[in-house]
């Protein structure tokens, strides 16, 4: 196979096309990012078997720690690591680190009676558009020392 059938663009040729199918990689770079809730102090409606597992995917997805209220009244707040999801609420468990201990504990979904979005999001804020707009305030304000660090957790 030649250069040519495997794709290969001739850049030296005046009339070549800078880049396969005319698509521009510098445009392909800019790509849409994913739209973060703002999830803290959120308690929400779990009514129903969906409003309950669309919740835990949420609360495993955030970066802050989340309380979780079982049926029998006992609260649990950590930070929640994982979830196994099966075919019923019976079979599916979330897993946290609580807040003040080393151990993980395993709390089935039939048993949460409530969920709420306690501890602070630690990463809101913190994206890379955040970021570059320090970076553009600094510049325009003529600071010298451009390099940013980054925030502290706590």
């Amino acid at each position: 196979m030649t250069g040519k059938e495997g794709g290969h663009v001739d850049h030296t040729a005046a009339q070549a096309t800078p880049h396969a199918g005319g698509v521009n990689p510098d445009a392909l770079e800019v790509a849409p990012g994913t739209a973060h809730e703002r999830l803290e102090g959120w308690i929400p409606e779990l009514a129903t078997e969906e409003e309950l597992r669309g919740a835990l995917e949420k609360a495993f997805d955030y970066r802050g720690d989340v309380t979780i209220t079982r049926k029998d009244g006992s609260k649990i707040e950590g930070y929640l690591f994982d979830r196994r999801t099966g075919a019923s609420l019976r079979e599916s468990v979330v897993r946290i680190y609580p807040k003040n201990s080393d151990d993980k504990i395993s709390v089935s979904y039939a048993e949460i009676g409530a969920l709420a979005f306690s501890g602070r999001d630690t990463a809101a804020g913190k994206s890379w558009e955040a970021w570059m707009k320090r970076y553009a305030e600094k510049k325009a304000a003529g600071e010298k020392d451009l390099s940013l660090h980054p925030e502290p957790l706590e």
